[in-house]
């Protein structure tokens, strides 16, 4: 059986929704950042449109104020690094809002995976 990802991250909320598995995605996402040493602590009952903003809050953070850990965030949650480079960086809330995007698909192929097989 062949993945293809969702292709926004509202189809990819809906997808974890429909497939009983959002809470795996907000346990994923919890647990990276973790490794990352950058805890996020995102509440299991939230709801999708908060888990974005919440992400990405975190991530304009660190692009602003701890770059390395940013670039150590996204290698621990294995984030294509050809992905990220073809993103425009001049407008950093922009940025911040695909590689949340980014993140939490990386986050949801994981989650699916392990579902799966």
């Amino acid at each position: 059986m062949s993945y293809s990802p969702p292709a926004t991250i509202d189809a990819l909320i809906n997808e974890a929704e429909e497939q009983h598995l959002y809470f795996k995605l907000i346990e994923q996402t919890n647990k990276d950042f973790a490794l990352a040493n950058e805890n996020i602590a995102i509440p299991l009952d939230i709801f999708p449109f908060e888990l974005q903003h919440m992400v990405q809050e975190k991530i304009l953070k660190l692009i602003n104020h701890k770059f390395a850990e940013y670039l150590n965030l996204l290698y621990i949650i294995d984030v294509s690094e050809d992905q990220i480079k073809k993103l425009d960086g001049s407008d950093i809330f922009k940025l911040s809002e695909e590689v949340t995007f980014l993140i939490l698909k990386r986050e949801w192929q994981k989650v699916w995976f392990r579902n799966k097989y």
